[in-house]
This record gives structure tokens, sequence and C-alpha cells, in this order.
């Protein structure tokens, strides 16, 4: 499912990279479609009609079919559209061998530890002020979500556009191919990509910490009820035997800690339906079904009744 995952999101921008070079006019992913037949980027097309003072029915069109879509299937764009992830994929070439493995084994051992303290945790989640902290926590995102909303009404125009990695995205090939084919040059061919390098190194969680848009559909999908991670605790490593496991937080790429949800940087509002922990998961406990209320649950686990978890807490699954 990663594999095809890639395909989709890397096939998509390279199906419209071949658009802009060919002239078709089929667009970006902040606009495409055909003539008439075309959707716009639900955030650029509120910022833009903000700025225009104006209610443009293709733009109304845009924004009611994106909230239907994360309605159903919540964050999925991220998970299988957006380039962003692709490209973070791509940066994560240029690290070497060791620093991969050193950010994996940490990742690990911090989802591990979180596990551990819940499974010997023993107090409710309502009762315990350190998770009603957590889940008060301010989300940067919606910060930077109101910032962009204010600066469109104050400067008259979608600032954040000019920064967003999707479209500098496809500038930056549009810059390039008009270099090589028709021999333009300026200051944007050098600009654009360098800006791009520069988001991508100095803000790396930006799907998690800074994204508007990603804001935008966390907040819709608080309503969402389908397609979200459900464990079955009769299978669930941690609630059947009391052994730390967490490989399904291990794996996730939008910051959720899947098993002890109010331990993540993010909550099951921002899944992205990738299915990486169902995958990841070694006994087969996740499902992502069609209806599944809230999903997982936050609180401690609750371990079976004949399992000591003083016994078992400290040994992860599989060792």
């Amino acid at each position: 499912m990663d594999k095809l995952r890639i395909a989709v999101s890397g096939g998509l921008f390279a199906l419209l990279s071949i658009g802009i070079v060919a002239g078709l006019s089929t667009g970006t992913l902040s606009g495409f479609g055909w003539d008439a037949f075309s959707l716009l980027c639900p955030f650029g097309a509120v910022t833009s009609m903000i700025a225009a003072h104006l209610v443009v029915p293709r733009g109304v069109v845009s924004l009611v079919l994106m909230v239907a879509f994360i309605a159903v299937f919540g964050r999925a764009f991220c998970g299988w559209v957006c380039p962003v992830p692709l490209g973070k994929r791509i940066s994560g070439f240029f690290k070497s061998a060791n620093r991969r493995k050193v950010e994996q084994d940490e990742r690990r051992e911090r989802m591990l530890d979180i596990a551990r303290h819940q499974l010997s945790c023993g107090t409710e989640c309502s009762e315990c002020a350190s998770c009603k902290q957590r889940r008060a926590k301010l989300d940067s995102r919606h910060v930077v979500l109101g910032g962009a909303l204010l600066s469109t009404v104050a400067f008259g125009f979608p600032v954040f556009c000019i920064v967003c990695p999707i479209g500098l995205a496809f500038a930056t090939v549009l810059l390039v191919w008009r270099l090589f084919a028709n021999g333009d040059v300026s200051i944007l061919v050098v600009a654009v990509p360098a800006l791009l390098v520069l988001e991508a190194t100095l803000l790396r969680k930006w799907c998690a910490r800074f994204c508007p848009l990603a804001a935008f559909m966390n907040l819709i999908g608080r309503f969402n009820r389908t397609f979200r991670p459900v464990i079955d605790e009769s299978k669930c490593i941690e609630s059947v035997s009391g052994r730390p496991c967490s490989r399904c937080s291990m794996v996730c790429e939008a910051e959720i800690n899947v098993r002890h949800p109010e331990f993540g940087e993010r909550t099951l509002d921002d899944c992205t339906r990738c299915r990486a922990c169902v995958e990841a998961c070694p006994a087969g406990a996740l499902s992502l079904p069609l209806r599944s209320g809230r999903g997982v649950q936050e609180g401690p686990v609750t371990i079976e009744d004949n399992v000591d978890p003083s016994v078992l807490a400290s040994k992860p699954a599989g060792e």
C-alpha cells in the first residue's frame, strides 16, 4: 500500500507537470481540471474570494466538494495526493544510513516509553491532569491558518499562496522548463527552488505544525466518523499480553500515536488513511472500517485479567 501511495502522488504530480510543460492547461493541484470542469484548492478559493470581496461559484463548488470529501475520508488528500510527503521521502535519501537509523531508534524508544507509562498508569484519562493538558495543547497550524486569513484581509491578496510548497513545486517545474526550452532566465529560477528547499529544511514538520490546509481539514475532520483507525482489543498485543508494542504509532507519518492518541502530536482527526498502522500491526488488530465512530479511545490500555502488567510492561513485544 505504501508503494501504491507513492505511485499515486508521484504519478499525479508527474501528469500535471507534463500538462504544464505541454501547455495543456490542466493546471496544478492548486487549481486543476479542464476548462469549465475544474476545481480550486479550497483554502486558495476561500482566501481568493476574501481578497476579491467576491463570491465565485467555482470557488464555492470546490469548497463544498472538498468539505464533503473530508467528511468521508478525512485527510486522505494528504496521504494519497499531496506531493509534500513525497518530497520529505526524497529529502530523507540525502541523510546517511546511520542518521536514519538513529532517528528510527529514537522514535521507537519514545513510543515504547509512552506505552510503558500507559500500561502501568491505571488512572482514568478524564481524571488525569497530565492527559487533560495534552488534550488542551495548542495546534500551531490553526495559528498559521488564522494568520493566513488575516494577512489576506490586510494585504488584499492570498499571501500564503506565495509560499505554499505545493505551488512552489509546480512553479519550479515551470521555471526549469522555460529555462531549458526558451532560455528564460530570471531570479525566480533560483529564488523559487531555494524557497522550497528552505521550507523543506527549516520546516521539516510542515504537515503537523505549519500547513494551514491541514488545519482546515483538521477542523472539518473532527466531524468525520468513517474510515478511522479502530483497534480490536481482543487482538492488540498491549491489551492481551500487557507488553508495550506501539508499532502502529512508530510508522504514522501524521505524528499520531494510534495506540495512545492523547500522547500524539496530532489526534486521530488528522488520520490520512494511509493504512501504514494497519500494515505494521503484528497482530492484525487494526482496521479502518466504514463506520468507526471516533475510532481509538483515549486512556490507559485495559489489560486482560490474567496478565500482571508489572511483570510484562517493560518488555517490548517481539523481544
